[in-house]
């Protein structure tokens, strides 16, 4: 009998453990979150029903010429993912600092120093993300949650790649953010304005030229019947 008893039990235990072994591969389970937390994702818009579309700026400097886009971006309230450089808002610190203070746009990461990021090995890519959120949060108090890594006319797209997602994980971005319209106006060219859909997210830069850029964006968002919505809200959900 006690034979008997000792193998019954083995037998619950083991039928047991066969049912217990998919819930821990679950995506919430601590298995699960380890490896999905790995690497960061890349969006280049949002998969959303939601009626909202995704204001970016990059770069940070020209503010000097900027004061209607402060204005416009402080009277409607937009929500706009600012990818800035550390050098650059740390000597337009009042800028930036009034449009956190008195409206709904946060500050992202975009590295220190603008570099192609694909040509640099995952310690080198480390350096540049951990460093821009490190002065980041010494400057407003806030740790970046998004990256967008730097481009250019050089620059490999998407600008990024498994060591960039490795290294923005560790640093505390949860995404890679590129684009899905640019309406950047460049010297005399000014890119023909799309039509914009739910989720796309739009790329602008701080500028003389980023007022009416911003303005044509808004106006564009409006007659698609999109609001402006905060980018990282939607895309850690």
């Amino acid at each position: 009998m006690p034979r008997s008893r000792t193998r019954g039990g083995r037998l619950v235990r083991a039928a047991l453990a066969a049912a217990l072994l998919p819930l821990a591969l679950l995506p919430g389970s601590a298995q699960a979150v380890a490896a999905d937390s790995e690497a960061a994702t890349v969006i280049s818009r949002v998969d959303t029903d939601d009626p909202v579309v995704f204001l970016t700026v990059d770069g940070g400097w020209g503010t000097g010429n900027a004061a209607g886009a402060q204005r416009l971006l402080l009277e409607r309230r937009v929500p706009a993912s600012l990818f800035l450089l550390p050098g650059a808002y740390e000597r337009e610190m009042d800028y930036y600092r009034t449009l956190l203070a008195h409206g709904p746009s946060r500050v992202e990461n975009h590295t220190v120093s603008h570099p192609d990021l694909t040509t640099l090995g995952e310690a080198g890519q480390r350096a540049e993300i951990c460093g821009a959120r490190d002065r980041q949060l010494a400057a407003f108090g806030d740790s970046p949650r998004l990256l967008r890594p730097a481009g250019g006319p050089t620059y490999s797209w998407p600008y990024c790649n498994d060591d960039t997602l490795t290294a923005a994980r560790a640093c505390g971005a949860e995404a890679v953010v590129t684009w899905t319209h640019d309406f950047t106006t460049w010297g005399e060219w000014t890119p023909p304005t799309p039509r914009l859909r739910a989720g796309d997210i739009v790329l602008l830069h701080m500028g003389p030229q980023l007022e009416a850029d911003l303005t044509r964006a808004l106006e564009a968002a409006e007659a698609a019947g999109l609001e402006p919505a905060n980018l990282r809200e939607y895309a850690l959900r």
